[in-house]
């Protein structure tokens, strides 16, 4: 009698392969030059508009063209980067047009989620924002008043806070299309909020924002809470336009510009 095919077998090689894939030298490295890659962009090591040439990339990250090309798709995918054919790599633009979009778009879906939130969050919901406040006023505490005082180390701290707070007052909308569109925008404003906090020194109490936002929410006062997170969200958005504003013009006849659209015939 013929043996039956060991099935359990072949399905756990195949994720045997699967695995080894994943955790392979090369999907290692890809995964580490994305990583550094995309924070050295959201730090302003490289700025927007500036030319990522790809000799200098494989000496800064010590890495072949293999995982360094991998790791700039993943930035053009996060819209960090734009391409265009064999002319090469640029780091994404701040746009007025994008940032009024993005702004608009996630005050809309986090105002709603943060409704939703307040209406069902419950007793342990309300203790992991606690935390995440307390966690975020520790490191706003340590802020410097001078802008150019803030380090890339710091920053970062302030980044990881900062979107735990902003994720634990809406988790609890129990909307899982919500949280998936809202954490996109939240991703694309995330260079944004850097600049705003690099700018916003001396001028503005972020710290004074999100205070009032929690305690809005924590008293279960909706409309209060939407209003100070809608009114939050468009302060960095003005702080944003007057920076990129101050910026404008600076390197325009570059040659290393990034490509423009091409425009259509029939437009």
């Amino acid at each position: 009698m013929a043996k039956k095919p060991n099935s359990t077998k072949k399905k756990s090689t195949k994720k045997s392969a699967v695995v080894a894939q994943l955790h392979s030298p090369g999907r290692t490295l890809a995964n580490e030059t994305y990583s550094q890659l995309r924070e050295d962009i959201l730090n302003g090591k490289y700025p927007p508009k500036s030319k990522l040439k790809l000799e200098g990339l494989l000496e800064a990250y010590d890495v072949g063209m293999s995982p360094l090309r991998e790791a700039l798709s993943r930035l053009v995918g996060d819209m960090l980067v734009v391409t265009e054919g064999q002319r090469g790599f640029w780091v994404a633009p701040l746009s007025l047009s994008d940032l009024d979009d993005v702004t608009r778009m996630r005050a809309l879906l986090e105002t709603q989620a943060l409704a939703l939130s307040i209406q069902n969050g419950d007793n342990e919901w309300e203790r992991a924002l606690t935390e995440s406040f307390n966690a975020l006023s520790e490191i706003e505490n340590r802020l410097p008043e001078a802008a150019d005082d803030i380090s890339p180390s710091l920053s970062k701290q302030w980044e990881h806070c900062n979107r735990e707070f902003h994720s634990v007052l809406v988790a609890a909308c129990n909307s899982p299309w919500l949280i998936r569109l809202r954490n996109i925008l939240y991703q694309q404003s995330e260079r944004y909020r850097r600049v705003s906090l690099r700018e916003s020194r001396g001028h503005r109490d972020i710290q004074d924002e999100h205070r009032g936002i929690y305690n809005a929410v924590i008293k279960r006062n909706t409309l209060k809470a939407c209003d100070l997170i809608e009114h939050h969200l468009q302060q960095t958005a003005d702080e944003v336009r007057r920076a990129i504003i101050d910026q404008a013009g600076l390197g325009n006849d570059s040659q290393d510009q990034p490509p423009q659209p091409k425009r259509s015939r029939r437009s």
